[in-house]
């Protein structure tokens, strides 16, 4: 198995579990590691907020020994308050930390954070210079293509990460005005690779193992972040590293699993959150999960509305049946 090193941490060169915002939380996580996904990064928290006490931080900067290699991600647009965020960070133990200079979010580039930062150069070296003297840890930042179509800086953006000692980037290869939508641009990652000396991580439409080997051959990037591709489906992990290492292609697991894979993510997220809050964080897991299977588009609309577990488990065993 081949390995990249960030800093003094080694992560296996399959793929990375992509920070999602209101998605990527510990029971994600968790599901992800235990599928074999080769390094996790927390979902974002505010410098400021952290600063100010923002009772959320420590939900979302948790780590635990089982997720390791894991990073916590920081969003923020002022420099000020990235060494106390910082130092608070530390307390979690990280391996990294990261800051994220991608997030298309309004609430969050509205603000000039996230990837806002991209369209301030200097802002962004600002905030990564203080990152990188406020803490021993490797620091790494997520970046997008650019704003726009008429903006695209990724190059320029992880060359200045670079010389403000940044010791990996990730690259999403679509612009902030694309959210989600459209292509990912493959060449914008290979680009970046060719620029910076640094590790670079890509991300960005890889939903199967035959697309994660081919970003890494048309790239040339030094690991794979998977992000949407993983939603519903955790065991996409366990895929790429068995078709890395020796080209096997995993099946899916029957429709059977798949649905205690689901339950348990879902009394994980219910353990974590409370019922209450825990099952409408579930909707839209059980959503991704049942996606495509066959009498799914009833049972998707009572998930819309689920409010237990056992209504869960019920639409499970109801799903099972009809899919075997």
């Amino acid at each position: 198995m081949e390995y990249l090193q960030i800093g003094n941490v080694k992560i296996k060169k399959t793929a990375a579990l992509a920070p999602m915002a209101g998605v990527a939380d510990y029971a994600f996580r968790k599901v992800a590691k235990e599928y074999g996904a080769a390094y996790v990064v927390s979902e974002m928290a505010s410098c400021k907020g952290m600063v100010y006490s923002d009772r959320k931080t420590a939900e979302l900067l948790n780590v635990t020994d089982y997720e390791r290699p894991m990073a916590v991600q920081l969003f923020g647009c002022e420099p000020e308050f990235v060494a106390p965020a910082v130092r608070i960070a530390e307390g979690f133990r990280p391996d990294i930390i990261d800051l994220n200079s991608g997030c298309p979010v309004p609430k969050v580039a509205g603000n000039g954070s996230g990837s806002a930062l991209m369209k301030n150069p200097k802002l962004f070296g600002e905030m990564v210079t203080a990152m990188v003297k406020a803490t021993s840890l490797p620091v790494t930042v997520k970046i997008r293509k650019g704003w726009d179509d008429s903006s695209v800086n990724a190059v320029e953006i992880a060359r200045i990460a670079e010389e403000c000692g940044a010791a990996a980037v990730a690259v999403h290869g679509r612009t902030k005005n694309q959210m989600y939508s459209g292509t990912a641009d493959w060449d914008i990652i290979a680009a970046v690779k060719q620029a910076v000396k640094i590790p670079v991580i890509g991300n960005g439409d890889v939903d199967t193992p035959e697309k994660c080997a081919e970003m890494y051959k048309y790239t040339g990037c030094d690991l794979v972040m998977v992000g949407r591709g993983a939603l519903g489906k955790p065991w996409l992990f366990q895929q790429i590293s068995a078709y890395m290492k020796n080209e096997v292609i995993i099946p899916d697991p029957p429709v059977s699993q798949r649905m205690l894979i689901m339950l348990r993510h879902i009394e994980n997220i219910c353990n974590e959150r409370g019922i209450k809050v825990g099952i409408r964080e579930a909707r839209k897991h059980a959503l991704w999960y049942t996606k495509g299977l066959r009498g799914s588009t009833e049972y998707r609309r009572q998930i819309s509305t689920l409010e237990s577990i056992e209504q869960l488990q019920e639409i499970a065993f109801r799903i099972t049946k009809d899919n075997e």
